[in-house]
């Protein structure tokens, strides 16, 4: 049989069978924008053409009584025998049922779920813990107080600092987790976590154990996210060995015994800021935390009906009774702005006359006198007045700390017949037993009345002349 010529026709009605002479000699008819090429050996093959003359090898069958089409390739990139495979093999799928059009997009969503989970696999595995940090602080603020917020916020910082108070030629220190900061989370392993304790545990053992609960918490919760628990399959803060590096926190003792109470009180009275030394007196009179008192506003002081409103760390707000001593103290502070305690006026410690003008004028209730510049804490409120109860405390032959007035507070209540649950509620104790969280609800009247008992044994105690019923929210002076 005679060979075609190069530029005969090839008859599109019959299949043939597929040759790279007959693909060669394929073009487009006149008048259509494509044309196929049945192939005789391997049923659903086809050779597409189209009027600019790209050719390429394309499948087509029936599917439930529809036409699909599938294109294998170009013909310059595939043989023919590799066309005729790849025909056979989409065929014996159609006659499993199987669609290779869904197939193929099934297979396209597995390579994007892949290649998203390789770039995030990627990104996790450069992610720091100080990234991963914030991440947590961000997600718990809205469950902490500002306080913690902070501290938290803060435990990883470098530090390099000139401190708030203090020696000003010095500089503030690395928070306790600052070495772990600029680690890869996936890096930070139990033996690391270790080692940072072992280190930690040498210089700042107290504060180093709280970071170290921080931690063991933080991981905690990236276990909890999707994003972190494959980086985080187990708490690697949980060691017994770093636990036994920081041991079991010793219990805090410091409290004012009954036949300390006059030493205490006469020293704290003679503090030269009327603002400390009503602050630290009210400390100890109703038992609060040193920030739901530092706190206070003038706006929370119900003079009416004798009772204040104390932020709480438990249920947000609490109400207690405003004794008469507590009372006098406040009516007596200087309405500065709208704190209670307002901050202390302090100058250059270099001018010590100006400075005991100050003084003199803040006894009175009075601002700095004219031409005198005096410097206020940031906020407008009393915020650390630590050293100043500590000097007290010491011209007194007494260590305690603000929280101590608190712990000694409960402990003086032991003295007198009152229910275990009143001190609480005045402190703001959780309610302890199923009667006292279910049951009990004790009105602000019957608070004050063992409030005021209370008041009144730790002033006798203490030798402070009050008489309330003489005159009513004023110190009485008694020769």
């Amino acid at each position: 049989m005679a060979r075609p010529r190069k530029d005969a026709e090839v008859a599109l009605s019959e299949a043939q069978e597929l040759t790279a002479g007959l693909i060669d000699r394929l073009t487009c008819p006149t008048g259509k924008q494509q044309a196929f090429m049945r192939d005789s050996k391997a049923p659903g093959l086809r050779v597409r053409v189209t009027t600019a003359g790209a050719k390429s090898f394309v499948f087509e069958a029936k599917l439930n009584r529809k036409t699909i089409r599938r294109t294998i390739g170009d013909v310059r990139s595939w043989t023919i025998e590799a066309a005729r495979t790849e025909a056979r093999r989409i065929a014996v799928m159609l006659d499993t049922g199987t669609d290779p059009r869904e197939l193929e997009r099934q297979q396209q969503a597995e390579k994007v779920v892949a290649s998203a989970a390789a770039d995030w696999a990627a990104k996790a595995a450069a992610l720091t813990f100080g990234e991963t940090w914030q991440a947590y602080v961000a997600d718990r603020k809205p469950y902490w107080g500002e306080w913690q917020y902070q501290d938290q916020l803060t435990l990883g910082d470098a530090g390099g600092l000139k401190p708030k108070r203090g020696k000003p030629d010095t500089l503030t220190r690395a928070r306790p987790l600052h070495p772990l900061m600029a680690m890869r989370l996936v890096d930070v392993t139990s033996e690391v976590v270790e080692d940072w304790a072992a280190t930690e545990a040498t210089t700042r053992k107290s504060v180093s154990r709280r970071a170290h609960s921080c931690l063991k918490t933080f991981f905690s919760w990236c276990m909890e996210q999707k994003q972190y628990k494959h980086l985080v399959p187990a708490n690697p803060a949980k060691t017994k060995r770093a636990k036994e590096v920081f041991g079991t926190p010793s219990v805090r003792a410091d409290v004012l015994q009954r036949e300390q109470l006059e030493s205490w009180f006469n020293h704290v009275r003679q503090i030269p800021n009327p603002v400390i030394s009503a602050y630290l007196q009210c400390l100890l009179l109703t038992g609060a935390r040193r920030e739901e008192m530092a706190a206070l506003k003038w706006e929370d002081v119900n003079f009416q009906w004798r009772g204040m409103d104390l932020k709480d760390k438990i249920e947000g707000r609490r109400a207690v009774p405003l004794t008469p001593y507590v009372r006098s103290l406040i009516e007596g502070l200087p309405r500065r702005n709208e704190w209670v305690f307002s901050s202390v006026q302090v100058l250059a410690q270099d001018d010590k006359t100006a400075l005991r003008r100050v003084r003199y004028h803040a006894k009175k209730g009075q601002d700095a006198p004219v031409g005198i510049v005096a410097k206020r804490s940031a906020s407008g409120r009393l915020v650390d007045p630590s050293n100043a109860h500590r000097r007290a405390c010491t011209a007194a032959g007494l260590v305690l700390t603000l929280h101590g007035l608190r712990r000694s507070f409960a402990s003086l209540c032991e003295w007198l017949d009152i229910p275990g649950g009143i001190s609480a509620q005045i402190q703001g104790h959780a309610p302890q037993g199923v009667r006292e969280q279910n049951y009990i609800r004790r009105p602000l009247d019957l608070l004050r009345v063992h409030h005021e008992k209370i008041e009144a044994w730790i002033l006798e105690q203490a030798g402070v002349k009050f008489d309330a019923a003489a005159e009513p929210g004023k110190l009485r002076a008694v020769t």
